[in-house]
C-alpha cells in the first residue's frame, strides 16, 4: 500500500514579492525609474564608464532625451554604482513646478508641538554636510525632471559653486549659515529637452554640468524586445514602425518615441495595448498639425500585425528607413 497522503493545513502561499525578490522590490530598489524590472546595469557597458569620467571632471551630469529612453533607469543604475547600493549616500528627488530653495536648500518648518518654526535642512544641504563628514565615500544626488522647476530659484547661491572648479569654496546662505561643497558629491539629473524650462537649465548649468544625450535607440529596442521573446515577425515590423516615427524628429521633435515604452511587450496583446493607452495619443499630439503624416503613421502600426508571405516580410524589413531622416 502507498504511503498515506498527509494535507499540511494553513499553508502559506509564497509570490516574489514576499520573498523580496519580485516586482515590488525592484521598484523600491530602483527608487525612480519607471522601469523598476529593468535589467541591471552590467560593469562593461560602456555608458558606465563615460557618465563616470564626465561626473569626476565636471561634479554632474545632465541626462537629456525625450520620454522613455530610459533616463531614469540609467541615472538610479549609475548611483548604485557610485554608492555601492548605499542609500545613505544617496538622495532621489524630482523637481516640480512648487519645488523650491527651502525644500532643496534650507528653510523653516512647523515645529511638533505647535509652537514655532525651527530651520530645516533641505536635501541638498543633508547631503552636502554627510559628504563633509565623510570625505572618503562617495554621495550621489539624482534629479529627476531637472527642467520643471525654476533651477536658479531652487539653488541659490549653490549654483555657483556646483562648478567643479569652485568646490570647497566656502560661502553663506541666507540664514547666514556657512556652506562648502564637496568634492565628493556628485549631482545626475534627467530632462526633456522640450520642456518649457530647457533654455533656464542650459543657460544656468551649459559651464557647470557635461550633457549626455539620450535619443531613442533602435538597438536597445531590439534587445528588449528579443529578452521578451517578441515572435520575429512582429518584432520586425515594430522596428520599422519605431525608424519611421523617429525618422520625423528632425521636423518634429515631438514625435520621439522611446525604447523604454516597449520594456514589457511579450506578444501582440501586450504591444497592441502600448498603443491604445499610450502611443495613439502620443502620435494624435505631435501631429495634430500634420494629418497626413498622423494617418501614414497609425497605418503602419496596424500594418504589424497583419500576416504575410514570409518572402514579403524579408523585403519590407529590407526597406527600414534610416533613423533621423525623412
Amino acid at each position: 500500500m502507498p504511503d498515506p497522503i498527509t494535507v499540511i493545513p494553513r499553508v502559506r502561499i509564497l509570490n516574489a514579492d514576499d520573498l523580496g525578490i519580485g516586482y515590488a522590490a525592484r521598484a523600491q530598489s530602483s527608487h525612480g525609474s519607471s522601469a523598476p524590472d529593468a535589467p541591471v546595469l552590467h560593469l562593461d557597458d560602456p555608458r558606465l564608464a563615460t557618465i563616470g569620467n564626465l561626473l569626476n571632471r565636471f561634479g554632474g551630469v545632465i541626462l537629456s532625451g525625450p520620454p522613455g529612453t530610459s533616463k531614469s533607469w540609467l541615472a538610479g543604475q549609475i548611483a548604485d554604482r557610485m554608492t555601492n547600493g548605499d542609500d545613505s549616500r544617496r538622495a532621489d528627488i524630482q523637481f516640480h513646478a512648487s519645488y523650491q530653495f527651502e525644500d532643496f536648500m534650507e528653510g523653516y518648518r512647523p515645529k511638533e508641538d505647535g509652537t514655532g518654526f525651527a530651520p530645516y535642512d533641505g536635501v541638498f544641504l543633508r547631503m552636502v554636510k554627510q559628504a563633509h563628514k565623510h570625505p572618503d565615500e562617495t554621495f550621489v544626488i539624482v534629479i529627476d525632471e531637472l527642467s520643471r522647476a525654476d533651477v536658479g530659484r531652487v539653488f541659490g547661491e549653490a549654483l555657483t559653486y556646483i562648478e567643479r572648479s569652485k568646490r570647497g569654496q566656502t560661502f553663506q546662505l541666507p540664514s547666514g549659515q556657512k556652506c562648502s561643497i564637496p568634492i565628493n558629491l556628485f549631482l545626475i539629473a534627467t530632462m526633456n529637452p522640450l520642456d518649457r524650462g530647457v533654455d533656464d537649465v542650459d543657460a544656468a548649468f551649459e559651464r557647470r554640468f557635461a550633457k549626455v544625450d539620450m535619443p531613442p535607440s533602435r538597438d536597445l529596442l531590439e534587445e528588449i524586445l528579443e529578452r521578451n521573446g517578441l515572435a520575429p515577425n512582429i518584432r520586425r515590423r515594430l522596428l520599422a514602425w519605431f525608424s519611421r516615427i523617429n525618422s520625423h524628429v528632425g521636423q518634429t521633435p515631438a514625435a520621439a518615441v522611446g525604447h523604454a515604452y516597449f520594456a514589457d511587450v511579450v506578444d501582440a496583446a501586450t504591444l497592441q495595448e502600448v498603443w491604445d493607452y499610450q502611443l495613439q495619443y502620443h502620435v494624435g499630439r505631435a501631429f495634430r498639425y500634420d494629418s497626413d503624416t498622423r494617418t501614414d503613421i497609425t497605418n503602419r502600426w496596424f500594418s504589424i500585425f497583419e500576416t504575410r508571405p514570409e518572402n514579403q516580410e524579408l523585403a519590407s524589413s529590407n526597406d527600414e528607413p534610416n533613423p533621423g531622416t525623412t
